[in-house]
């Protein structure tokens, strides 16, 4: 969709620049509600499967660091947690662990989610091989809104 641009100060408004942003928003409009129709379902621990609309949803996404250039040792455990809000019961939470550090010891590794609220999540990365990593980990939270 193309930008509406902007006017300047004292610009008398003319057919032209309404029509702009006339046909700018029946654009957005068109887009928003095929996109409105379609349906996902949340199946949470603590409320069930619930369908709902797509734009009706919550979903979070966020990064927690694990360990910056530091030493682990093989069956060692490094905590993360990543706090969030707007959810009415505890989400679905996925996590991606990211060797930013491309050690062997950050690809050798395990993620655990230990605890998952409404609030916050808490997880554990397991290292099954020794070294210096630099890791982090790529959280994605879906679930109902309050």
């Amino acid at each position: 969709m193309p930008n509406i641009p902007l006017p300047n100060r004292g610009q008398p408004i003319d057919v032209s620049y309404l029509y702009q942003i006339a046909d700018a928003v029946n654009s957005l409009t068109t887009s928003m509600s095929s996109a409105s129709n379609k349906y996902v379902t949340v199946d949470t621990i603590s409320f069930g499967k619930k369908d709902m609309g797509a734009s009706e949803m919550r979903m979070v996404g966020g990064y927690a660091e694990v360990a910056n250039n530091s030493p682990v040792s093989a069956g060692g455990e490094l905590p993360f947690s990543l706090t969030y809000s707007g959810f009415k019961f505890a989400p679905i939470v996925t996590a991606t662990p990211i060797n930013l550090g491309a050690t062997a010891a950050g690809s050798d590794i395990s993620v655990v989610l230990k605890t998952i609220t409404a609030s916050r999540v808490d997880g554990i990365v397991k290292f099954k091989t020794g070294g210096n990593v630099t890791l982090g980990v790529n959280l994605i939270a879906i679930g109902l809104p309050n």
